[in-house]
């Protein structure tokens, strides 16, 4: 059950209209990496997280209102910033609080033409917002990540807070009205307190590596190929320790030479990592017997309930 507050979460204002930079908002209205994309995201997910993990529920749909909210502030500050193209812009009313910003025809002509660079402010929604990116391509489901597996879709959540706090930054450099930079930081800030909620989230699911259930080969965990030409470059990414599974990188120098005396890796190469075959087949019984108990455990026989009164 979903209760709309009148009031924003945050107090966004705006100092004068602004229909370029209305347009490039857009982007964290309808695009892949805005706060409706986020919204239904997190939504989407709970779901399949309720009876297993109903803690995680309780995070997952607190943040994706949280994003509902935010999406609230984004319209708003659009409208906002819209001032002026719904009625006085578009009769080029010379009264107009819009069109006292401007010194001279040619002035005119220019912050119209700005405006006009999303032409569905005039022409599609009469001045008003709609759930489009900056260039007017409509939302798609296709931009939902939601895999039914926590440990991969924290992880994707973790990615979309991080695409979405850059989005943030570089909008930050294109307006220079104080207010809507003060309403930009704030949504920046809260992208990077989600961003954290997900990793501690994460970390507390044991075992959340490698994502899903079956182990990874041990035969070709910790090859590294090196597939540029120049001047070889190493660092914990091929050498050492590998950071989650502690194997020890192998370097294949020549990847040609490599799979051409393997057989195409099915034959004469030996596994560098202490992890044997069958050590990984007994986990990956272990494991998808336990996830699979853990699931039919949180969804009894009989009558299935959602919510408890």
């Amino acid at each position: 059950m979903f209760y709309h507050v009148k009031e924003l979460q945050y107090n966004a204002r705006v100092s004068k209209p602004d229909p370029g930079f209305a347009s490039m908002l857009l982007e964290q209205f309808g695009d892949a990496n805005g706060e409706l994309a986020a919204a239904l995201q997190y939504f989407t997910q709970a779901f399949s997280a309720k009876k297993v993990h109903p803690d995680k529920y309780d995070m997952l749909m607190d943040i994706a209102t949280e994003e509902f909210s935010h999406l609230e502030i984004v319209g708003a500050t659009i409208q906002m910033l819209l001032k002026g193209v719904n009625g006085d812009l578009k009769n080029a009313a010379e009264e107009s609080e819009i069109m006292s910003l401007m010194k001279g025809q040619a002035s005119k002509e220019e912050y119209i033409h700005q405006a006009m660079m999303n032409p569905q402010f005039f022409n599609l929604t009469g001045g008003g917002v709609a759930p489009v990116d900056s260039q007017g391509n409509p939302f798609s489901g296709n931009y939902i990540n939601a895999n039914g597996d926590l440990t991969v879709d924290l992880r994707s959540n973790i990615a979309a807070e991080s695409r979405a706090k850059i989005v943030y930054e570089y909008l930050l450099q294109h307006t220079t009205d104080p207010h809507v930079k003060d309403t930009l930081r704030f949504l920046m800030t809260r992208e990077v307190a989600h961003f954290q909620m997900f990793q501690a989230a994460l970390e507390t699911i044991e075992p959340n590596f490698p994502p899903g259930v079956l182990q990874s080969d041990p035969r070709y965990s910790n090859k590294y190929f090196n597939l540029s030409n120049g001047e070889d470059i190493r660092g914990p990414w091929n050498e050492g320790k590998s950071p989650k599974l502690g194997e020890t990188w192998e370097y294949i120098s020549d990847p040609i030479a490599h799979v051409r005396e393997s057989k195409g890796m099915t034959e004469n190469h030996e596994s560098t990592s202490s992890r044997s075959l069958e050590e990984v087949d007994k986990k990956n019984k272990e494991l998808s017997k336990k996830k699979s108990q853990e699931v039919k455990a949180a969804m009894p026989d009989g009558v299935t309930q959602w919510s408890k009164y």
